[in-house]
């Protein structure tokens, strides 16, 4: 199932390659890793890399390109030729990143548009917890309480631009 999924995602990937003289990859592809070294994306990427260089017989080369939450490498490869030779292992962060900059009022470094999901690898669980003696025991507890309490309630994330952070401030500067 991987090698059909590697395989569909290296031909979805090369898409724009048709109008190109020769055979497709005909030069190094390179997969944008828009966090640091060491994280999930590149814990993932790196040996889907060398499974998609395997199977089209050319080198995919991971580069790290982190910041602004995964949007700096995003944004690169949204810019991209969409020849097939620039791709993205992302988290499920590219979907969040347009809407915070619109939230954050900033200008969007990328639009939905731009990019395209074309093969899931991981599953990225979200989990809301609390302290196991916290007056909260169900959902709709906790949404209550903060309702009559709003702003009293901390929360953590992974930090700006993340992808528990932008679903936190939307409720906060959306009108009732």
């Amino acid at each position: 199932m991987l090698r059909r999924t590697l395989i569909a995602a290296g031909l979805v990937a090369a898409a724009g390659f048709a109008a190109a003289p020769g055979a497709y990859p005909n030069k190094p592809v390179t997969m944008i890793v828009p966090f640091p070294p060491g994280g999930l994306a590149d814990v993932v990427g790196r040996p889907v890399a060398e499974a998609m260089a395997r199977e089209l017989g050319h080198p995919v080369v991971v580069e790290n390109k982190g910041g602004a939450g995964g949007g700096i490498g995003m944004a690169q490869v949204a810019r991209a030729a969409p020849d097939g030779y620039t791709i993205l292992m992302a988290l499920s962060s590219y979907s969040v990143l347009p809407e915070a900059d619109v939230v954050l009022g900033r200008p969007q470094m990328y639009t939905f548009e731009a990019l395209r999901p074309i093969a899931r690898f991981t599953a990225d669980p979200t989990v809301l917890a609390v302290r196991a003696d916290a007056p909260w025991k169900t959902v709709k507890d906790f949404v209550e309480d903060a309702k009559k309490r709003p702003g009293a309630i901390n929360y953590g994330s992974s930090g700006n631009y993340g992808t528990m952070h932008v679903p936190m401030e939307i409720p906060r500067r959306t009108p009732a």
